[in-house]
């Protein structure tokens, strides 16, 4: 369990005010031009190596390693872009954090973009998200009459830039080179890599994207040291992390904890436990909808972290857990997420544009006990066709959740299919 003193979000349920003056008062802003003056370039980016910080974002790529593949600064500016385009079912973290602690989203791009070269950033936020933005550009606007944005940031001796850009909804934006086209004014469709962002990215140039959370937890590691932060959670797992608890509990709600608490312990502690008692769960997607799902006698024993999760053939995603109890037609619930990915397609890869739309319809028929059962494993070998076969990861997000519910709940799909028969 994470001790309060240890928790990096403090305003997280919004009991404080999220301006600049409490911001201020909870610590942001804080040594933030003496990290800048005082370490190089590469002191700050060996110190995020060392907390072994992840790309809180759903990936988990290591963030510091990240950092270290851009070129070294030359004729063409380096970029930051922050992906705040949180559109994946049961995640709702970023969310928080924009409404109620946007200042330390700004000093976490201040240093990162320091740290990497760049005197401009760009925050992608979602179209739908009104009052975050609202709140957000209030508080860029309070940084930049407070000096800690512009010329000289926080008296710093850096240069720096922040704009917030609204984008249109659309699910493959969060998808960091769809991302990059839409911030050029195209069509969020993803690029082939390579070249990855890294080399050449937003308006051809070197560019670093990175989710919400990551960049904001990047000012209090300097702060309190890449120990304290990799003291916390696991060994190849470190620090907290925003867990987002949803569907069938008796509180739904989104939380700080570290990485490599039980599920279960997560579950009764923070959202009330299950609806019905934990013996009525019948299953957890434990990292947003694009994770496959894990039945309950893995939710017994299995950790937050990623290795945990990988092992169970799931993963830690964003975190956004999703409970189903026993009331929950699986099946069904599973076919409503192809239909979602079906949706989401931009269209690029023949796999994903024409597989999704068939998974859905597919799981649709074996939903109404309409199909076969060779149609079951029919469709395990499509989510394969599709997976691993499609410029960006969309495709496997459409195919996993599929190949979940088959790998766990093959028996039930079989007896609707007799049922019916």
């Amino acid at each position: 369990m994470l001790e309060e003193k240890d928790k990096i979000f403090t305003n997280l349920y919004g009991q404080q005010d999220w301006r600049l003056k409490r911001a201020r008062a909870r610590g942001d802003w804080t040594q933030t031009g003496e990290f800048i003056q005082q370490k190089s370039h590469e002191g700050i980016l060996q110190e995020i190596i060392k907390s072994g910080l992840r790309g809180r974002g759903g990936a988990g790529f290591p963030t510091g390693k990240k950092w270290s593949f851009l070129p070294k600064p030359g004729s063409l500016p380096h970029y930051l872009v922050i992906n705040a385009d949180e559109s994946e079912p049961g995640t709702c973290k970023d969310r928080d954090v924009l409404l109620y602690e946007p200042h330390k989203l700004i000093e976490g791009a201040l240093l990162t973009g320091f740290t990497v070269h760049a005197h401009c950033a760009y925050i992608y936020i979602r179209g739908e998200f009104y009052r975050e933005a609202e709140h957000l550009q209030k508080a860029i606007d309070e940084a930049y009459e407070a000096g800690l944005l512009g010329k000289n940031a926080a008296a710093s001796g850096w240069d720096f830039d922040l704009y917030v850009h609204r984008g249109a909804g659309a699910y493959i934006c969060g998808e960091e080179t769809a991302l990059l086209e839409s911030l050029e004014g195209r069509k969020g469709m993803p690029r082939l890599k390579p070249p990855y962002p890294a080399i050449m990215g937003l308006y051809g140039c070197p560019t670093i994207i990175n989710n919400v959370e990551t960049i904001a937890v990047v000012p209090t590691i300097l702060r309190r040291g890449a120990e304290w932060f990799a003291s916390l959670g696991t060994p190849q797992s470190t620090g907290s992390k925003i867990f987002c608890i949803s569907g069938h509990v008796n509180k739904p709600c989104n939380v700080e904890e570290a990485l490599g608490i039980p599920l279960r312990t997560l579950i009764e502690t923070h959202a009330g436990g299950v609806r019905g008692g934990w013996d009525n769960l019948l299953a957890v997607i434990p990292g947003g909808s694009s994770v496959p799902l894990i039945p309950k006698e893995v939710c017994d024993t299995v950790t937050m972290d990623y290795e945990s999760l990988q092992a169970h053939a799931s993963g830690l995603g964003t975190a956004g857990i999703i409970v189903m109890d026993k009331s929950t037609d699986i099946v069904a619930t599973i076919a409503r997420l192809a239909k979602f990915y079906m949706h989401e397609s931009c269209g690029q890869c023949t796999p994903c544009r024409e597989g999704t739309g068939w998974m859905w319809r597919m799981l649709t028929k074996l939903s109404a006990g309409e199909g076969a059962i060779d149609d079951i494993d029919r469709l395990l070998d499509v989510t394969h066709q599709i997976e691993g076969h499609t410029i960006c990861a969309l495709g496997d997000a459409a195919a996993w959740p599929v190949q979940g519910l088959i790998r766990h709940f093959r028996p039930e799909i079989e007896r609707r299919q007799k049922k019916y028969l």
